[in-house]
């Protein structure tokens, strides 16, 4: 619990509130992942043809092979990304954090070939005092483009720390 401190906001996140960070991006997409990532979804079920199977995919109104929208392209990084610093709260203070959820917005499918970028921010935070003392509120957006500048995912994430 935050005890003995008036904020647990950092001057760091107020300096990095609404900054996007540099762009990451994904190796292409080869059409194996989008059909392993939908075994794996599907499991024991067969997936949906429109992941794996191009004869049928061609005849459906995307034309092709598609990825099922919860893949992700940076799930098996080759180097691990640290999170980011400027979202750290006042140093010296212990907390407990949890998720506080997180809201999902889609765009274009992501198809063989694409290479995604993403790029992240910390998009807002509040404080208040809650049951078990001051809880820190943090939302964190995260969003993916195609190599055509074409929207494909959002993601706002709470996190709560007290």
């Amino acid at each position: 619990m935050a005890q003995g401190v008036d904020t647990l906001i950092s001057p760091e996140m107020e300096e990095a509130k609404g900054k996007w960070s540099e762009p990451r991006h994904s190796p292409p997409i080869a059409l194996s992942d989008i059909r392993k990532w939908a075994i794996a979804t599907y499991w024991p079920e067969t997936p949906p043809a429109i992941y794996w199977d191009e004869d049928y995919a061609k005849t459906t109104r995307w034309g092709g092979v598609i990825a099922p929208r919860d893949f992700n392209p940076f799930a098996w990084p080759v180097r691990r990304m640290r999170p980011a610093a400027a979202a750290a709260p006042v140093k010296g203070v212990r907390l407990t954090s949890i998720n506080g959820g997180q809201t999902d917005t889609y765009g274009v499918p992501m198809r063989p070939g694409d290479v995604i970028s993403t790029r992240t921010r910390l998009k807002d935070f509040n404080e208040r005092q809650g049951r078990f003392g001051l809880m820190l509120y943090s939302y964190n957006e995260t969003e993916w483009t195609n190599q055509k500048g074409e929207f494909v995912r959002r993601r706002v994430g709470t996190g709560i720390r007290y």
